[in-house]
């Protein structure tokens, strides 16, 4: 049986998923997120030996990561799970699986997974966004990831918030340095603190207050929703891809499919604006199936 093993590396948690080779999966397993870079290799190693001793097959290997591997150097850069930073991931967990793996960021592997049979299946560019803790996004056209010359296409998370209004200058101090990135506007914890202050961190419960009545909530929905629209028209105005989608925890509310595309209109340069904006149909599995698809291009 051939296997294609695919591991989600995320900040808390890592998810290993096993396909056959009609991509039926056959095993999941999640187990947390050592907060150290040994510890990581030991992991990664660890659910990949025992997942195949579980299934009595090898496979491929496929790895999504935050951040990326630098052209130049190979090391691991711009990951908030900065304990990776300056790693050589792949040649560490190919030491330790005595096997070549393939690393890509992880919304990369979310717009692979996505491409190819899920919300974005039948698009020829797709743009798929991470709302989550931190917030990126990966591009693929005609069901190939792009990763760009530098390997940053899709890092629109630290492009600074467009159309900027006067009382968001010059917006919040981001973990890469700078002030006003898209990340520290769009991600759960910043939208968690517009309704209840600096310190909270989950959003999830906004959009059933919003719903009871509860004006700080409401107001803070909309007001993410309107940054949102503001970012992604940018996008539209740059790429102008098939279909944008959404992952990641804040894309499970549900008013973004609404509220965003007509705020949006007012900043694309276009007189007519048919994109869609769709959830992600894998759900928090979009990245951790589109690593194990990393080898499927050859």
């Amino acid at each position: 049986m051939a296997l294609r093993l695919g591991i989600d590396l995320g900040g808390t948690k890592t998810e290993i998923v096993a396909l056959d080779a009609a991509g039926a999966i056959r095993l999941r397993r999640r187990a947390p997120t050592p907060p150290d870079y040994a510890g990581v290799i030991a992991l990664i190693g660890g659910l990949v030996e025992a997942a195949e001793a579980e299934l009595g097959a090898t496979g491929t290997v496929g790895i999504g990561i935050p951040g990326s591997l630098s052209p130049a150097t190979g090391l691991v850069r711009g990951a908030n799970s900065t304990w990776l930073n300056g790693g050589r991931l792949d040649a560490d967990i190919t030491a330790r699986l005595g096997r070549p793996v393939r690393i890509s960021n992880d919304a990369n592997c979310l717009a692979m997974s996505e491409a190819a049979d899920g919300a974005g299946a039948g698009f020829r560019t797709v743009f798929a966004v991470i709302l989550g803790t931190g917030v990126g996004a990966g591009i693929t056209i005609g069901g190939r990831i792009q990763e760009g010359r530098n390997r940053i296409a899709g890092e629109w998370g630290h492009n600074p918030l467009p159309w900027m209004m006067p009382e968001e200058y010059p917006g919040p101090a981001c973990w890469c340095g700078r002030h006003g990135c898209i990340e520290t506007f769009l991600c759960g914890p910043a939208l968690a603190a517009a309704a209840d202050g600096p310190g909270a961190r989950d959003a999830g419960p906004l959009p059933a207050r919003a719903e009871a009545g509860d004006a700080a909530a409401a107001c803070a929905l909309a007001q993410h929703a309107d940054r949102l629209a503001r970012a992604l028209a940018h996008v539209i105005n740059l790429l102008d891809p098939d279909c944008i989608l959404l992952a990641g925890g804040l894309s499970n509310m549900a008013h973004l499919y609404e509220a965003v595309p007509r705020r949006w209109r007012a900043f694309v340069f276009s007189d007519v604006v048919e994109t869609p904006l769709l959830r992600a149909r894998h759900g928090d599995s979009s990245g951790v199936l589109g690593a194990a698809r990393l080898w499927d291009a050859g």
